[in-house]
């Protein structure tokens, strides 16, 4: 699809225009009973257009290829302008510097033969079912494949195209003695070989097997650990309050508090364009990809800023528009947010008594504006030298004041997704069980 030549095109209707170009190609490979149970691919490839014409601005994309194209975005754009409120502070940036040269493509992985990518899920089922006897069964074993292109182009003169390619594996292992367990996970990278799915494998079934015997731990105010994927919940709970799309609609507590002390003193927060899942020279707009530091020492420094929003407070983009595929509109967003590993393990820093929490469930209960949260949790409670699992307990509280109660960062940082988190130890944590 020449996306330039439809550029060409436009040219003369709108006061100023954007062209969002994106091909996404997807596989996915699942196995069950070591052999190939599920095989999809997906291709799909479009357009999207935003102009402005006397400081309206419309929406249109198409899936149609050549004229056909140009015919289909500008026809439905023409139908939409008398509807649409005018706003001057629509726009599109212009140039602005070099862009980050990554390392996120993996070409030769694109041309491997889909045998190996086949053996690699069965060998990854295989490990897991062979881990321990107490493994009864293996589901959601997987492994995606996606490579995705896109171009943008607007009529400041930014003109962009980088490819990117993602590797997701995912498995869940099923144990049983006296009682029945299970466990989750996934990982990623941008190569295929940076993933090792025996060790994936591996620590998959370990971790089923490890809240074998799982029971309610007491009521109390428990200090403790949270592991990277809970750190990673409670982070997403908030990342939201960053973002000056809800400063504008008054959606965070956070207003007014830029230079004020917010998070514990061992807390820095940096939202990457550079690092996680949506990793990208550029962002939805076609703005340079930055690490932007929102929280230093625990002090909270900046909101993120897309073109439009930056428009609203006389603000640079900090490049944080973000769209979920061509039928969408660009959006200000997180990146890559997360909070920044410390210099050390802090597992030997579990107080005798304190608890581990891996896994957080229903975080989309809680609040993002307040912070507040009551999540079920599971994990472990330490005591005398010995881990012992707990599950069918609930952990409450609030994110900003949690963020202040930490007195210990890991130095074992993992992104799930956007978000990234080492381990937290922090103090007073409130846990509801028997």
């Amino acid at each position: 699809m020449d996306f330039e030549k439809i550029g060409e095109g436009i040219k003369g209707f709108f006061d100023s225009y954007e062209l969002f170009y994106m091909k996404e190609k997807m596989s996915r490979y699942e196995s069950r009973d070591l052999d190939i149970y599920n095989l999809e691919l997906k291709e799909e490839e479009g357009i999207a257009l935003r102009g402005i014409k006397d400081k309206r601005m419309v929406f249109s994309y198409t899936f149609d290829g050549g004229d056909k194209a140009l015919e289909s975005l500008l026809e439905n754009s023409k139908e939409l302008i008398p509807f649409v409120d005018e706003d001057s502070d629509y726009g599109f940036p212009e140039p602005a510097g070099s862009y980050p040269l990554l390392n996120i493509y993996d070409k030769e992985a694109l041309v491997l033969d889909d045998s190996i990518k086949k053996d690699m899920v069965n060998t990854m089922e295989g490990i897991m079912k062979s881990s321990d006897s107490r493994i009864v069964a293996v589901r959601g074993c997987e492994l995606q494949e996606a490579e995705l292109e896109i171009g943008i182009i607007n009529s400041r003169g930014i003109s962009v195209k980088a490819k990117k390619t993602i590797y997701i594996i995912t498995g869940m292992c099923i144990a049983k003695d006296t009682d029945e367990v299970s466990w989750y996970d996934w990982t990623w990278s941008h190569y295929l070989n940076d993933l090792d799915i025996k060790v994936f494998g591996r620590e998959v079934a370990e971790k089923a097997v490890s809240f074998l015997g799982s029971t309610q731990i007491n009521t109390g105010v428990y200090n403790g650990i949270l592991k990277p994927r809970a750190a990673c919940d409670i982070l997403g709970i908030i990342s939201g309050s960053f973002l000056a799309e809800n400063l504008y609609k008054d959606k965070t507590r956070l207003k007014g508090k830029i230079g004020e002390t917010c998070f514990s003193s061992g807390i820095h927060i940096i939202d990457s364009g550079v690092k996680g899942l949506d990793a990208f020279p550029f962002d939805a707009e076609g703005y340079p990809s930055q690490d932007n530091s929102i929280v230093k020492d625990g002090v909270f420094m900046t909101f993120l800023y897309d073109a439009y929003y930056g428009r609203k407070y006389k603000r640079l983009s900090t490049g944080n528009s973000v769209r979920s595929g061509i039928k969408d509109l660009p959006r200000c967003g997180i990146r890559g947010i997360y909070i920044e590993k410390g210099t050390h393990d802090i597992s030997g820093d579990l107080p005798d008594g304190g608890i581990v929490i891996e896994e957080l469930i229903g975080t989309h209960t809680a609040n993002p504006i307040t912070g507040e949260f009551s999540l079920g949790a599971i994990g472990y409670l330490y005591k005398n030298g010995h881990m012992h699992p707990f599950k069918e307990v609930i952990f409450s509280g609030n994110v900003f004041e949690l963020l202040n109660q930490v007195t210990g960062v890991g130095n074992d940082l993992k992104f799930y997704g956007n978000h990234g988190s080492p381990s937290l130890l922090i103090e007073g944590m409130k846990i509801s069980g028997k």
